[in-house]
């Protein structure tokens, strides 16, 4: 058995949302395949009994538990099921050096050792574990699901397909194999000269508000999310972005290579007015394009909602259209 890295862990609520009463929250870890130990927020119903369905739940890309995923992790334990929000490897409070590194591969393995995890509490049913992936991780989820035959069921909120934005860039505007690798020569000259330095830079937080007026929708919406009413310390997205290189791989390795052999239940939830919608509508019809397993795939759209809607706006987030597609899916 892998051992656990010792991670210091804040012991004080410093969610950037209220804490529930009807929960009772405790700080676990686990360790993945690579042993990296990763740091979760375990939820479940107060004086809970018996074994319950499980959740585990992470996203979005460049964020920490802290902020939606534990905000999702609360409100579906509300509903009777035992959930994690987790930071994954290189971030937050996890393990992993060095930090503010993204993997394809370790981060879908994140995934899966939280349902290893999931599966061994004497409380957890582990025939009724689903997964749920925000943002950059609802990517993460599917690859996940395409991989994990134990996760019975899968939503993606709100999704990007990283590896789609880093090898085509925002709406496939740089998809050609001259853009690309122009791309690759700009990162790999900063590889070498990193290397030299013997430290890596950072970049791709969010731009500092006041957003400039010409700046495009989206980029207003993300600062307001996390430079504004979500800001929290320990967020990527909140501060100084991602490792420079820290995405590299993603423009090599499509993660959705198998999505339409996925027999296990997805739903895929977006906003009709995010700027993301299409990775979401693609993902979807990729996904039950020549697949055998259709009949368990929903894409549901929420009518005017743009990206960071589905992140914390509790009139906008279906939970009950997600809890009964988890209950109707055998994780409930």
């Amino acid at each position: 058995m892998l051992k656990a890295e010792e991670l210091k862990l804040v012991s004080e609520w410093d969610k950037t949302f209220p804490r529930s009463e009807k929960v009772d929250y405790e700080k676990v870890t686990f360790v993945n395949r690579y042993g990296i130990t990763l740091a979760a927020d375990l939820y479940k119903p107060k004086n809970a009994f018996g074994k319950y369905p499980a959740i585990a739940v992470s996203g979005p890309f460049g964020a920490v538990k802290e902020q939606c995923s534990g905000l999702y992790a609360q409100t579906m334990a509300e509903k009777g099921y035992l959930t994690i929000a987790f930071d994954p490897s290189f971030t937050g409070e996890s393990g992993g050096n060095p930090r503010y590194m993204a993997s394809p591969d370790i981060n879908t393995e994140d995934f899966m050792a939280a349902v290893d995890f999931l599966s061994v509490r004497e409380e957890v049913d582990q025939d009724r574990i689903g997964i749920i992936g925000i943002c950059g991780w609802g990517g993460m989820a599917l690859n996940a699901a395409a991989l994990d035959t134990r996760i019975k069921a899968t939503v993606a909120s709100t999704m990007y397909d990283m590896t789609r934005v880093n090898a085509n860039g925002y709406f496939d505007s740089e998809d050609s194999e001259e853009a690309r690798y122009a791309k690759k020569q700009s990162l790999n000259t900063l590889r070498t000269q990193e290397y030299c330095k013997g430290e890596y830079s950072r970049v791709g937080g969010c731009v500092s508000l006041p957003v400039p007026e010409d700046a495009p929708f989206f980029v207003k919406d993300y600062s307001e999310y996390y430079k504004g009413r979500c800001y929290h310390k320990r967020s990527l997205n909140s501060n100084d972005g991602w490792n420079s290189i820290g995405c590299m791989s993603f423009m090599n390795q499509p993660i959705l290579k198998y999505s339409n052999e996925i027999r296990s239940a997805v739903l895929i939830v977006h906003g009709e007015k995010a700027h993301s919608y299409y990775f979401g509508k693609d993902a979807y019809e990729n996904m039950i394009k020549d697949s055998k397993y259709t009949s368990n795939k929903e894409l549901l759209t929420i009518p005017g909602a743009v990206h960071t809607d589905l992140y914390d706006n509790l009139d906008v987030i279906p939970f009950d259209k997600i809890q009964k597609f988890f209950e109707e899916n055998g994780v409930g």
